[in-house]
């Protein structure tokens, strides 16, 4: 571990050479964590499985769109409120590790019992079921940054991007397949029983990954900058968008495009509906989102640390706007297959580069900051987005409410490929070290 007393510049080479010492270990420890997780998502996936769930009990756009809200925003909205906390921690491991086990892990496996409260009153399943959903997406949202950072700090630059695809693409990988059991749970067992299963395997595969993540290996790094109270802190976070012009611009284009995203929501209920499809294509949709996500997985990877994260971001916007644009002329249900995949290619980039991106704008001191600032400013337009698409399902109809979203999508690709600057260091200016 780095001595406190040593000097800077044997502080600085001691700590890089941990971090090379450790980052196999590091590197494949967390491939088995993020692997682990995405293979347990794939039984609750918010796209398809989930809206089939609440379908049993209510057909309320309101109640759809309150999903969509809560998995589009619950990760993203706190992550603003323990950036300042998770800055001043030598080690952010402790965030995602001892408070996630809590805050992420228990709440899904309290919903094997809530799924089984079906068979007695579906009113409460209900409830217990959205509050425990909210639980486990927001408690995702109060780790996240301490997450990132400990990921940021342990994977050198030059290999996030292989890393994450490498990681993303097992965890997808391994979903193709929880998909197809999935989908055989709840043919075979039906409801409320395919989903207490289902429900039953993502708690364990989820703690599972706990216990990978658990054995990263991070230095302690004792952050350099001053300690400040949290209404400092707050008061100084508008002078980072201020100061930092392409930072404010890349977070503008990506509202735009988060509030393309409204109808993605809604694509399962609207199949469903029109085609009166069983429970158990929900496994079979998601069986082709994530087989377009794990294949593009492992391009954006190579193609995010050769030709930076940007570009993956601006190919994740055009198929995003693709899958709703399809989705609104499809004259039958095998459509919805290209429709996922597509979906699932973007999800890839969005959650391969939105996330790495944020590492390139800002130095490490800060970090935590940028992250949590980033998410939280796309987590309102999140906020926003289901909302507006469930109105509009009700005022117009599914279909209206693709075409819109399909070219709200397309406006934004314009201003993140034509408005916004590549921020990969040696690129563009330096960035302020402290927020305003």
């Amino acid at each position: 571990m780095t001595s406190q007393s040593s000097p800077s510049e044997h502080t600085a080479l001691s700590f890089e050479e941990e971090i090379e010492r450790n980052y196999r270990h590091n590197a494949i420890v967390n491939m088995l964590d993020g692997t682990s997780f995405w293979f347990g998502i794939s039984f609750i996936t918010p796209l398809t499985v989930l809206p089939m769930y609440v379908r049993h009990f209510t057909d309320s756009e309101f109640v759809f769109g309150l999903l969509s809200l809560i998995s589009n925003t619950g990760w993203l909205l706190p992550q603003l409120l323990t950036a300042n906390w998770i800055q001043r921690l030598p080690r952010k491991k402790v965030v995602p590790v001892r408070v996630g086990l809590f805050t992420e892990r228990l709440p899904v496996m309290l919903m094997v019992p809530a799924a089984w409260l079906a068979t007695r009153s579906s009113t409460a399943a209900l409830v217990v079921f959205l509050v425990l959903f909210a639980w486990f997406i927001c408690g995702a949202g109060v780790v996240a940054v301490g997450w990132q950072d400990m990921l940021a700090k342990v994977i050198p630059l030059d290999r996030r991007g292989r890393f994450l695809g490498i990681t993303n693409f097992g965890g997808t990988a391994t979903g193709v397949l929880g998909a197809f059991v999935a989908a055989w749970l709840l043919d075979h067992y039906g409801f409320p029983f395919g989903y207490v299963l289902c429900f039953a395997a993502a708690a364990v595969l989820m703690f599972i990954s706990w216990v990978f993540l658990s054995l990263t290996r991070e230095p302690a790094q004792v952050s350099q900058e001053s300690a400040i109270s949290q209404r400092e802190y707050w008061r100084r976070l508008p002078g980072i968008v201020r100061i930092d012009a392409n930072f404010r611009r890349y977070l503008l284009s990506r509202m735009v495009i988060t509030v393309g995203g409204m109808g993605l929501g809604f694509l399962t209920v609207y199949a469903a509906q029109r085609w009166h499809l069983p429970d158990s294509q929900a496994g079979n949709f998601t069986a082709s989102m994530l087989a377009g996500q794990a294949l593009s997985n492992l391009v954006f990877g190579v193609l995010a640390d050769r030709k930076g994260h940007k570009l993956v971001l601006e190919l994740s916007t055009l198929f995003s706007a693709l899958a709703v644009g399809i989705a609104s002329l499809a004259p039958s249900p095998i459509w919805f297959h290209a429709v996922f995949a597509l979906t699932g290619t973007a999800t890839a980039g969005f959650m391969l580069s939105g996330m790495a991106i944020i590492f390139e704008f800002s130095s490490p001191e800060v970090r935590p900051t940028y992250i949590g600032l980033s998410n939280t400013v796309i987590g309102v337009a999140a906020a926003v987005a289901p909302m507006v698409g469930g109105w509009l399902a009700g005022a117009v109809d599914y279909r209206g409410l693709f075409a819109l979203a399909c070219v709200i999508g397309l406006v934004g690709l314009v201003l993140l490929r034509w408005w916004v600057r590549e921020p990969r260091p040696g690129t563009l200016v330096q960035r302020p070290r402290t927020p305003g």
